[in-house]
């Protein structure tokens, strides 16, 4: 946890902050007067008549409403975008290098590049995937999304994401979740800091159903941290940047809307460590589907199917016998877009670098290098394997993920990946 930057508790709780005790009102949300001269305002990220389980709104008491703004206008950004049609989606294997540092001042959203995705806003259903690459705080703008959540996954450098609800910082191996419409800035107390954003259009991100595994393990709902209320009140020439149905637009604001001197309610964003995962594994044979490792899930109109997974593969121990322990050759209905950010991925030991991306969709054959095959059918079995300095994560869609045409003719897309299985050696032996 970062000195000097305290948080609340739990996944989706009904939190309640005040930065100057008293401001919240008692036994109503709002009225007549707020206390301080605050406005009371809510903000909802379901419709009014969610089920109870289901819905997601805050109360915020603010020292101006979130309508003070000038009109917008649109904003080109040569990168950061929806078209997810420019471009035959491909059944190839696909894999990048990291991005590279920018070498002009560069933001966190003018470092945001569109790798790839499916659906859209409009459809409210569907991800886009994103990397970014940057080098300054945002200055003098803030920025949110209304097209959908947005889940962070720093590879390097830390983020300090000053938000209307108060202060999250993240480093590499812990990731955030801005809810849609709730506005930010970005900051980079290391400097350059780059890693990957999805942007979840489907149904908000929440803790998987555990079945048989019990009421513990995986991401533990104690493990998620939620910010305290912190405010600005700052005047000046200030720009409000907005992503609205694919596109974005600026509107010029004469302060802060970082502004909220108190809140309650369970519409939020949080942080989570990805080190406090516990994961859970075969402890006879065969290794497991992926889906035990899930961190967060999206739900879809199909029940057991998301519209989106989080998953990560930690640090962890291996001990199946008779089995072959890396993640086995498959083809999946769903689409895979895996990133790394620390360490060497257990099924693929080069190639695969931190800071880099890999596609694998819709029933698309992948799996082990044919090295790391070798060398994991020939493995002692008697002793334990132990993963360790690795975090690799997925984002898994059920619908095809297409990548961009800036990601398909990016001088990082690797044009010899498929050679990495064509070592793979004849066995058979009638």
């Amino acid at each position: 946890m970062s000195v000097g930057i305290d948080y609340q508790s739990g996944f989706a709780n009904e939190f309640a902050s005040e930065a100057i005790a008293g401001t919240l009102p008692v036994g109503q949300n709002s009225p007549q007067r707020v206390a301080h001269g605050l406005y009371a305002e809510q903000l909802s990220g379901t419709a009014f008549t969610a089920p109870r389980h289901a819905n997601r709104r805050s109360w915020l008491y603010r020292i101006r409403p979130a309508a003070m703004h000038q009109p917008f206008e649109p904003l080109a950004h040569s990168t950061f975008h929806n078209r997810f049609d420019e471009a035959a989606a491909t059944p190839n294997q696909l894999r990048w290098d990291p991005l590279p540092m920018p070498t002009q001042p560069t933001d966190f959203v003018d470092g945001l590049v569109t790798i790839a995705g499916n659906g859209g806003a409009a459809e409210q259903a569907g991800v886009g995937i994103h990397v970014y690459a940057a080098n300054r705080s945002m200055e003098g703008r803030f920025f949110y999304d209304a097209d959908g959540e947005l889940l962070i996954v720093p590879q390097q450098g830390r983020l300090r994401l000053a938000t209307e609800l108060g202060v999250l910082e993240i480093e590499p191996q812990e990731i955030a979740v801005i809810p849609r419409g709730v506005r930010f800035r970005v900051e980079l107390p290391d400097g350059a800091a780059r890693g990957y954003v999805c942007e979840n259009f489907g149904a908000q991100l929440r803790l998987p159903e555990l079945g048989p595994i019990g009421s513990n393990c995986l991401a533990n709902a104690r493990d998620f941290l939620t910010p305290v209320a912190a405010w600005e009140d700052v005047e000046g020439d200030f720009r409000l940047v907005a992503k609205f149905q694919g596109g974005l637009w600026q509107a010029a604001i004469g302060h802060s809307p970082l502004d909220v001197v108190a809140w309650h309610g369970n519409y939020a964003p949080y942080k989570y460590d990805l080190r406090r995962f516990n994961t859970i594994g075969s402890i006879s044979v065969d290794h497991p589907d992926p889906s035990i490792f899930t961190v967060l899930t999206s739900a879809s109109d199909t029940p057991g199917t998301a519209n989106m997974d989080f998953a990560i593969f930690p640090p962890r121990w291996l001990v199946a016998q008779h089995t072959f322990r890396p993640p086995w050759f498959h083809r999946n209905v769903a689409s895979e877009f895996m990133g790394l950010i620390a360490g060497v991925y257990d099924a693929k030991a080069e190639g695969f670098v931190p800071g880099g991306a890999s596609l694998h969709n819709c029933m698309s054959g992948h799996g082990p290098d044919a090295a790391t095959f070798e060398k994991a059918s020939n493995a002692d079995l008697s002793k334990p394997d132990v993963i360790g300095g690795t975090m690799a994560f997925m984002f898994e869609t059920r619908k095809v993920i297409r990548p961009t045409r800036q990601a398909l003719e990016s001088p990082q897309l690797q044009k010899n990946y498929h050679e990495c299985w064509q070592g793979i050696r004849k066995h058979f032996a009638p």
